[in-house]
């Protein structure tokens, strides 16, 4: 690695090193290094806003790697690297790699947070509202430590930039919490009250057994379910529902519809095909879609499929928004989010 430059820390899904240091990369110019859901990014500039980077999930700037973190004064040896840069921050995050090693040390983060947090207090790293940054610890092991910091348009105030979500009993699927984490990461809390409203309404393709349409029923819209399959019977008595067993790439409502939803297993460019012509139609405002990843070249993938999809929308002089990210729910694929002004 280049001494010279400065060293971000990005978190990314497991397995899925390559295409978020690519990604960092092609951004940034810098180059990476990798290791299980960690990527070291050295650059000149920093990298953008998490926002716009589809594989990572968290990142912030390097001040300091710690190796052999003696057992007995760890708190000790973390003050010495943080020497220089005492400042107020916003949050103290104890964060691991989302590997089954790293969540082995849960138990080892919860009992050290708050020995470290009145530690810092007392020297120069008070925890204060106002702050605007944060503070991140990265444990790879007890012993080994990534120290840096964020601020709010760089970093995730979750750890490891996690958003957490419980599974409802009454949900027919775990794809639920997809759609779920999608719409709190979207979506601003004014925005969901706006557009996730009772009433509006809603086509979901590739529907069945229901775990999206689920999420969209729980807040009052009306939805119209198209997929071959069998829908859950327990959604059909909101009275919201209505089941059509059509073809989802050839079904279109009768009328306009306030959101697309589409989980459907399909190549991803077909996918990003026709949500595009939906948008373009006017046969919907807003669309959450998931692109199923081929094995090999993911992110050139994505970036092809964006691409069609915002040619397709430019052509027509349509003025949107077009946010994608790979989602802890998510596996092999990523979710994006459109929205027409």
């Amino acid at each position: 690695m280049n001494p010279g430059k400065d060293t971000w820390i990005l978190q990314c899904r497991p397995g899925f090193e390559a295409e978020c240091g690519t990604e960092a990369a092609a951004r940034t110019g810098g180059g990476c290094q990798a290791q299980a859901g960690i990527v070291t990014l050295q650059a000149d500039r920093p990298p953008p806003p998490l926002e716009e980077l589809v594989f990572t999930r968290q990142a912030f700037h390097q001040i300091a790697a710690l190796t052999d973190l003696p057992a007995g004064d760890r708190i000790n040896a973390i003050l010495a690297a943080l020497r220089g840069h005492e400042t107020p921050v916003r949050d103290l995050l104890l964060e691991n790699p989302d590997t089954n090693e790293g969540k082995e040390l849960a138990g080892f983060l919860k009992k050290f947070a708050l020995p470290l947090k009145s530690a810092l207090a007392k020297n120069g790293f008070p925890l204060r509202r106002e702050a605007s940054q944060r503070l991140h610890l990265l444990f790879t092991d007890s012993r080994h430590l990534r120290l840096g910091l964020s601020d709010p348009g760089s970093g995730s105030p979750l750890p490891n930039g996690i958003l957490r979500l419980k599974l409802p009993r009454e949900a027919p699927s775990r794809s639920t919490l997809k759609l779920d984490e999608a719409l709190h990461v979207f979506l601003d809390e004014r925005e969901r009250d706006k557009y996730l409203r009772a009433g509006l309404r809603v086509v979901d393709l590739g529907a069945a057994p229901g775990g999206w349409s689920w999420q969209m029923l729980n807040r009052g819209l009306r939805v119209i379910a198209v997929d071959n399959g069998n829908m859950d019977p327990a959604l059909m008595h909101s009275g919201l529902l209505e089941h059509r067993r059509e073809d989802g790439f050839r079904y279109r409502p009768n009328r306009p519809v306030d959101w697309l939803l589409c989980d459907m297993v399909e190549r991803p460019q077909r996918i990003a095909e026709l949500v595009g012509d939906w948008l373009k139609d006017g046969d919907c405002r807003r669309a959450v879609f998931n692109l199923k990843l081929p094995m090999k070249k993911r992110y050139e993938c994505v970036q092809e499929c964006l691409s069609a999809l915002r040619q397709g929308l430019d052509a027509v002089g349509a003025d949107y928004i077009l946010k994608c990210k790979q989602l802890y729910h998510d596996r092999e694929e990523v979710t994006a989010y459109v929205a027409l002004h």
